[in-house]
C-alpha cells in the first residue's frame, strides 16, 4: 500500500504540471552523432518524442490489466504490484512476495522486465551495449517496412542472445512492428522470431508510448496473420521525479 501511495503522489504531481497533450506531427531532426545508433533509428526516436526527453525521464509506469508496472529508467529497477502478489528487481536480485504461497505461477526472473521492454519501445533499443544491423524489409499488406536488427553484448541482461528487429513506417518513421527471439530457457541463439504489431499509440507528456499491441504468427510462406493475443496498456505515467530505492525492495513482513 505504501508503494501505491508514493506512486500516486507522483501521478498527481505530474498531472497538475503537465496537462494531457494531443498527438501532433513532429519535425524530424537529425540525431546527435554522440548517440550510438543509426540516423534512421534516430528519426524513429524523434517521431516518438525524442531521445533527449527519454534520457531525462526517471520513472515509467503503466497498467497491464490488474498489474501495475513501475520502473526506474536509469537503474532498471522494477516493481510489479497486483492485488495478490508483487515481484520486482531491486538492482541486485529478482524477488517475489505473495499473499498466499503458490499464487504466482510464472517465472519471476523471466517476467519481471518482459512487458517493460515491450512497453518502452522503441527507446529501449537505444540502450548501451547494442549492435545494429540493417535487415530486409518486412512486407505486410503491400507496405514495405524498413528494419534494424538489434543484438546485445554478452554481459547485458539475463538473455543477451535475444535479438530484436524494429520495423518502422518509411514515411512517418513511426514504429510499426517488433520481431523478437526468446532464449531465456534454451540459453542459445535462435532464428525463430515472434512478431508484434504496435496497433495504437498515445502521447504521454510528449513521449509516444504504446496503447495496444497484437501478436502475429508467421506461416510456412512467411505470411503474417493476427492471433487472439492482444495486450492493452492503461494509466501511463512518465516522470522526471525519482523514486526512493526502497520502493523497489521486497516488502518486509
Amino acid at each position: 500500500m505504501k508503494k501505491v501511495l508514493l506512486l500516486l503522489i507522483i501521478v498527481i504531481a505530474v498531472s497538475c504540471k503537465n496537462e494531457a497533450k494531443k498527438d501532433s506531427k513532429k519535425e524530424v531532426i537529425v540525431t546527435s552523432k554522440k548517440e550510438n545508433f543509426p540516423d534512421e533509428l534516430g528519426k524513429v526516436f524523434d517521431t516518438h518524442g525524442g531521445i533527449k526527453a527519454w534520457r531525462n525521464a526517471q520513472v515509467l509506469s503503466f497498467n497491464k490489466g490488474k498489474e501495475v508496472h513501475t520502473s526506474d529508467l536509469h537503474s532498471r529497477k522494477i516493481v510489479i504490484n497486483t492485488p495478490k502478489y508483487s515481484l520486482g528487481f531491486d538492482g541486485k536480485e529478482v524477488w517475489l512476495d505473495e499473499d498466499v504461497k503458490g499464487t504466482y505461477k510464472g517465472n519471476p526472473v523471466f517476467y519481471y522486465n518482459l512487458y517493460f521492454y515491450f512497453y518502452a519501445m522503441p527507446f529501449v533499443l537505444a540502450d548501451d551495449g547494442i549492435t545494429y544491423e540493417k535487415t530486409d524489409n518486412l512486407i505486410f499488406e503491400g507496405t514495405n517496412y524498413p528494419g534494424y536488427k538489434i543484438s546485445y553484448a554478452s554481459d547485458k541482461g539475463t538473455s543477451p542472445d535475444d535479438n530484436y528487429i524494429i520495423y518502422y513506417n518509411p514515411k512517418t518513421y513511426q514504429m510499426e512492428w517488433l520481431a523478437y527471439t526468446v532464449t531465456f530457457r534454451s540459453k542459445s541463439p535462435s532464428e525463430k522470431y515472434k512478431y508484434i504489431r504496435y496497433n495504437k499509440w498515445e502521447n504521454v507528456n510528449g513521449i509516444i508510448l504504446p496503447k495496444e499491441i497484437t501478436w502475429y504468427k508467421e506461416d510456412e510462406n512467411k505470411k503474417l496473420s493476427a492471433t487472439t493475443k492482444v495486450v492493452e496498456f492503461s494509466l501511463p505515467l512518465i516522470s522526471q521525479g525519482k523514486l526512493a530505492d526502497s520502493f523497489f525492495e521486497k516488502p518486509v513482513k
